[in-house]
């Protein structure tokens, strides 16, 4: 199975993933030099997502894609309202929702979006799971996980996220395991795209 990782980072998502062929996609060298020490056997590409999406959507059988998510954020946005000289006021990213119904549109095979929880209503109805939004063209059933340790600190993210970055500097290890997607949530979703392949539905 061919499998695209859009906006990869280090991998979060893909860390329990076996026997698929992995094309990575990270447009920060830094990050994709780090992705690249933890999965040696993935293809990992530096590039711009969003357009490399464009143009070898064919070429994959499953497509997984985390765009960026600050300007979606609850966080985010309630810092520009509050607390102005934090974060100015921003345009939500709608390359999250071109890329959604663009795979609607155009991909054959399996795919999910993934963001976090907006401070809006989503303007495509998603499936809530582990505290995230997943958009997809399969059923994705879990639990909400109410406890991440989203804002604990390096050691405790590590552990939490299974990626030890001690080794590396220069680079800001905290925010980076914060966008990083939980492996156990990764898997999970990856198994309810394939667990059934008429019904493709999976229950915690």
């Amino acid at each position: 199975m061919k499998v695209l990782n859009l906006y990869a980072g280090i991998g979060g998502n893909r860390k329990l993933w076996k026997d698929v062929e992995i094309t990575a996609i990270e447009n920060d060298v830094q990050i994709a030099k780090i992705y690249q020490d933890f999965f040696p056997k993935d293809k990992v590409i530096v590039a711009d997502a969003h357009e490399y999406l464009l143009k070898h959507f064919e070429e994959f059988d499953f497509i997984w894609s985390s765009p960026p998510c600050p300007s979606h954020s609850h966080i985010r946005k309630e810092l520009a309202v509050e607390a102005r000289k934090q974060n100015n006021s921003i345009y939500p990213d709608m390359k999250l929702y071109e890329e959604i119904l663009f795979l609607q549109g155009y991909f054959k095979g399996k795919w999910v979006v993934e963001n976090v929880i907006s401070w809006y209503k989503p303007l495509v109805k998603p499936f809530e799971f582990g505290s995230h939004y997943y958009w997809s063209n399969f059923i994705i059933d879990g639990k909400k996980d109410n406890n991440r340790n989203h804002h604990s600190n390096i050691n405790n993210l590590e552990l939490r996220k299974g990626f030890d970055l001690s080794k590396y500097e220069g680079i800001d290890k905290r925010k980076i395991l914060r966008n990083c997607v939980e492996p156990e949530s990764g898997l999970h979703v990856f198994n309810c795209a394939f667990k059934d392949k008429q019904q493709t539905i999976c229950q915690t």
